[in-house]
């Protein structure tokens, strides 16, 4: 018998481990990559001897990764560490409070009764509430295929069943609000709807859960930054035979209607047995299926959010601030309406800052620091308008740096470099530069991303952050994992 072959377009993370899977299963594997490195929106800026990684920024749930490496049989020591950080996220507020998110329980909720006023035993409760729903219906969502014989189990009928309609009919902020006291806790726990680029008066409570990811799991830093996530894993991929070509732009997936063919490439057909996008799920369908239709419905979907992101060398080191830092706006629902509804900059942004040089050195020269300073943004616009916008950006966030950290950052910057949606559409494929695909601003929205096949492309696949189950790298990695058991669903029928 011959060995089955699998091609794989894109080596986002997800892509990656979607071919690390199917090397496991027996498949021969090649990845086409149109950019010359691995990795998708995880990539690094280097610049005058400061080095950031250009996307995602935060890294929980390891065992994800660690999962890979055992299935592979190899050690993981030998590719990739990590290490736990205490705090996950310094929050600075515009009545000059700061509180620090510890992932040690005792000291959270001390630190919110010290620093905020929130009762502790308030926000035991939430946390515990937000704990179960993750247990009870996050886990079992995120880990399984979008189709109807996948949920007929026990696990899926205890989910049902301790499922409140609250957790969709009300939006997360009117369940935060609910449960939560002071304003700075509802707050910093209405911006985990960010983490998959919506809105807290949109999206549906549900996503409380993520704070219990988030706060009751860990948060963690990869030595060597972000990057050595998808470098780890392309070199696991490398060592389990599969095969990457870099620069190649597959132009379209062969498929007859009940039979995947392969891909073309360079006009010459590539014949498989499988294919699995990685792609932006639009421009698949538009692009790689030539389904124009398809392609269609999906851009009347609601885009979640996009960002501009400054790179900055800063020639000082800020002792107040943590590896991650958010200096809140005044009005967080005026600038979600923004985002969203107006489709503009906010004028007071919530600003993000990650700066690696905290855990590691030679991520700056001795005594500065690198600075991923980031603000969201709607999914919108050609490059040449964000190119004219972001000098009021730029104007936008200094003035709120200098009014919170009581310095004036601007002559400080040593060296920079900016992206922006089309940037991000560019670079990545990301339909509008949104960074997590389709929002999930209407109370279905987080159960209605692309499913990771769909029966009239039989031996097509889906993967990454714009198909189920979303964004982030944990859930790019559960899609991947998911296609795994899609395909050996597939093997084993046939």
């Amino acid at each position: 018998m011959s060995t089955p072959k699998a091609i794989v377009t894109g080596s986002g993370i997800a892509g990656i481990a979607a071919a690390i899977r199917l090397a496991i299963q027996g498949y021969s594997v090649t990845v086409y990559e149109k950019n010359s490195y691995p990795g998708g929106k995880i990539s690094l800026v280097e610049k005058d001897g400061y080095r950031f990684d250009s996307g995602p920024s935060l890294f929980t749930e390891p065992w994800l990764i660690e999962e890979l490496f055992w299935l592979a049989d190899e050690p993981m020591e030998s590719y990739f560490s990590y290490e736990p950080v205490p705090n996950s996220c310094r929050y600075f507020f515009t009545n000059g409070k700061i509180v620090d998110a510890w992932t040690d329980r005792e000291k959270l909720l001390q630190e919110f009764e010290q620093q905020l006023g929130e009762p502790r035993e308030v926000l035991s409760s939430y946390l515990e509430k937000a704990g179960k729903i993750y247990e009870n219906i996050g886990e079992v969502f995120f880990d399984r295929p979008m189709y109807r014989s996948a949920w007929l189990n026990k696990k899926i009928l205890k989910a049902v069943a301790s499922f409140r309609p609250g957790l969709v009919y009300y939006t997360l902020n009117e369940f935060n609000e609910q449960q939560l006291t002071t304003g700075e806790a509802i707050q910093i726990f209405n911006r985990y709807a960010t983490y998959n680029g919506s809105s807290p008066y949109s999206a549906p409570a549900m996503l409380s859960m993520i704070s219990a990811i988030e706060l009751d799991t860990g948060v963690f830093y990869p030595a060597g930054g972000m990057i050595s996530i998808a470098n780890a894993l392309y070199e696991l991929a490398v060592k389990k035979g599969v095969r990457f070509e870099f620069n190649r732009n597959v132009s379209r997936i062969i498929h007859t209607g009940s039979q995947t063919k392969g891909v073309v490439l360079d006009g010459k057909n590539i014949f498989s047995d499988i294919v699995v996008s990685d792609a932006d799920v639009y421009f698949t369908y538009r692009d790689l299926l030539d389904r124009k239709r398809e392609a269609a419905a999906l851009t009347r979907k609601e885009p979640g959010s996009s960002a501009v992101i400054f790179y900055w060398g800063i020639k000082k080191e800020f002792p107040q601030l943590q590896l991650h830092n958010v200096l809140f706006s005044a009005e967080y629902k005026a600038e979600f309406n923004h985002i969203f509804t107006l489709k503009k900059t906010y004028k007071d942004p919530t600003v993000y800052i990650n700066i690696t040089s905290k855990m590691e050195e030679g991520h700056a020269p001795p005594g500065k620091e690198n600075w991923f300073v980031m603000i969201n943004v709607p999914a919108i616009g050609t490059s040449a308008e964000w190119e004219k916008e972001i000098p009021y950006i730029r104007q936008q966030v200094l003035k709120k740096l200098r009014g919170m950290l009581k310095e004036d950052v601007e002559p400080l910057i040593e060296t920079e470099q900016v992206s922006h949606p089309g940037i991000l559409e560019r670079d990545t494929n990301s339909f509008r530069g949104a960074i997590y695909g389709m929002s999930s601003n209407t109370r279905r929205g987080a159960f209605r991303r692309h499913p990771n096949s769909v029966s009239g492309l039989p031996g097509v696949y889906f993967c990454g952050g714009t198909v189920h189950p979303g964004g982030g790298i944990p859930l790019c990695l559960k899609s991947a994992e998911i296609v795994g058991t899609l395909v050996k669903k597939r093997t084993a029928d046939h």
